[in-house]
């Protein structure tokens, strides 16, 4: 079973700044409550390739994976995909004008396979529950 969560929030910074921070991988931690580390494996600016390590728990469980970076339009939308990790998941952030304000979309699709197939709806719930609270905090953040 597929796993695919959508979640927005609006943030009262201009988009320029709300997507350069949250592409960040240095700011992972900063917003992200389940991401313990990450950091860069690529050389240079992050755009379409680069590749990032992260470590995060999720229901319990240490994680370590890379993301490889498959689309980035700076200020739009950022696209990452699981390179190595325990199953198949893409991450897209999309950015876009609100009023006064940044719309953030943070979506999260996914094919687990083998016991996490099994507990694909549990694991979307709390994907859902996750994202939510972190585009919280990412707000708060920015906002402050």
């Amino acid at each position: 079973m597929a796993v695919d969560v959508l979640a927005d929030i609006l943030i009262a910074r201009p988009r320029a700044q709300v997507a350069a921070f949250a592409c960040d991988p240095a700011n992972a931690t900063r917003w992200y409550e389940n991401i313990v580390s990450s950091r860069s494996l690529s050389e240079g600016p992050l755009g379409v390739g680069s590749r990032i390590a992260f470590e995060a728990r999720f229901l319990g469980r240490s994680l370590a994976y890379t993301y490889e970076v498959r689309e980035y339009v700076p200020g739009e939308r950022f696209v990452m995909a699981t390179a190595e990790g325990p199953f198949p998941m893409e991450t897209t952030y999309a950015f876009a004008d609100d009023g006064d304000g940044t719309r953030m979309s943070l979506r999260n699709r996914g094919e687990p396979s083998g016991f996490a197939s099994v507990a694909a709806p549990l694991m979307a719930a709390a994907m859902r529950r996750a994202n939510t609270k972190d585009l919280k905090r990412l707000k708060a953040l920015l906002e402050s």
